[in-house]
C-alpha cells in the first residue's frame, strides 16, 4: 500500500455503524459491534489513504443518517453511497448530494431485482445521472444479467461490488463473471476489488483475487478498477482485518502504475474527490 507520502488513495467500500440505531425490519445481520468514523479514519491514516468512500449498510435500510453525520464531520476526505427509496423527492436526493453522497446502491442480495422500466425507477435513475452520480450493485454473479442492462440503458453508470461477486465453486469460470467481463466495453461500469472471502475461502483470498483480478484488468483496464478493504469487514471479522486488506491488493496487482490508477485517479473522479486534500 502506499506510504502518505506517495499522495493520494482511496478506499472505495467501508461502513460505519453503532449499536442502537434503528434497524431496518428485513435484514440479514444485526451488528453486535460499533464501527465508528474515528476508528476508520485513524485506519486509513495508519495506511496511508487520504480519502475513504462509505456504503450504507443494508441493515440500517434508508435511514443514511449516521453515514451523512460521518461524511460531514469529514468532507473533504469522505463521500457516501447511500440507500432510498424509489420515490425519494428530488430535494432529499440534492440534500444528500450536499451532504457529500456521491452515488445509490442497490443491495440485491436475497431480494429481487426491481422493475427499472416502471416510471418511478426511471424518474430516479434520471435524477441520479443528472447530479453525475453512479449506482452500485450488490448481488450474485448469476443475476448481473437481470439488472444491468436496465441500468445501462438508463445511461446510468454503474459501479459493481467485490468482484462481481461470483460463485465460489467456478470463480472465474462462472457465466455471470464472463459476463461482466463483456461489460468492459461499455466504459460506463466499473468494479470494486474488494471483500475476496465474500467469494471465496480466506486461504484462497490471495491466489483467487488475483486470477480474478487478472481478467478484470483485462477486461477494464485498471480505468475501471478500484480498491476497496470493506471495513468493518461485517459477518466476516473473523476472516478480515485492514491490513490483510491491503495486503491482498498487493497479491493481486503488481504493477506500480495498474496500483496507482487503481488506487488513485480512477477513484478520485468517480467520486468526486477532485480539487480537494486530506
Amino acid at each position: 500500500m502506499p506510504s502518505p507520502a506517495i499522495g493520494a488513495a482511496v478506499d472505495t467500500h467501508a461502513h460505519v455503524f453503532r449499536q442502537g440505531l434503528a434497524l431496518a425490519d428485513v435484514r440479514r445481520h444485526t451488528p453486535d459491534h460499533d464501527a465508528t468514523p474515528a476508528e476508520y479514519l485513524a485506519l486509513l491514516d495508519a495506511h496511508g489513504l487520504s480519502h475513504g468512500v462509505l456504503v450504507q449498510p443494508s441493515f440500517l435500510g434508508t435511514d443514511n443518517s449516521h453515514m451523512l453525520d460521518a461524511l460531514r464531520a469529514a468532507p473533504a476526505r469522505l463521500r457516501g453511497v447511500a440507500v432510498v427509496e424509489p420515490g425519494i423527492a428530488p430535494t432529499a436526493l440534492q440534500a444528500l448530494a450536499d451532504s457529500g453522497v456521491v452515488g445509490i446502491r442497490l443491495n440485491l442480495i436475497g431480494l429481487p431485482v426491481p422493475e427499472l422500466g416502471l416510471p418511478v425507477w426511471q424518474t430516479l435513475l434520471a435524477r441520479v445521472n443528472a447530479l453525475g452520480w453512479h449506482v452500485e450493485v450488490h448481488l450474485p454473479a448469476s443475476r448481473l444479467p437481470d439488472i444491468l442492462p436496465g441500468l445501462l440503458a438508463a445511461q446510468c453508470r454503474v459501479v459493481v461490488d467485490h468482484f462481481g461477486r461470483p460463485d465460489p465453486a467456478r470463480g472465474v469460470s462462472d457465466p455471470g463473471f464472463q459476463y461482466l467481463l463483456r461489460q468492459g466495453d461499455s466504459g460506463r461500469v466499473w468494479v470494486k476489488l474488494s471483500a475476496p472471502y465474500r467469494n471465496w475461502q480466506a486461504a484462497a483470498c490471495a491466489a483467487s483475487g488475483r486470477q480474478a483480478t487478472q481478467r478484470l484488468l483485462e477486461a477494464y483496464t485498471p480505468e475501471r478498477l478500484m480498491w476497496g478493504s470493506d471495513w468493518p469487514h461485517t459477518e466476516h471479522r473473523h476472516l478480515a482485518s485492514y491490513p490483510a486488506a491491503t495486503q491482498w491488493l498487493d497479491a493481486w496487482i503488481d504493477d506500480p502504475e495498474h496500483r496507482r490508477i487503481v488506487l488513485a485517479d480512477t477513484p478520485l473522479q468517480l467520486f468526486q474527490f477532485q480539487g480537494d486534500t486530506p
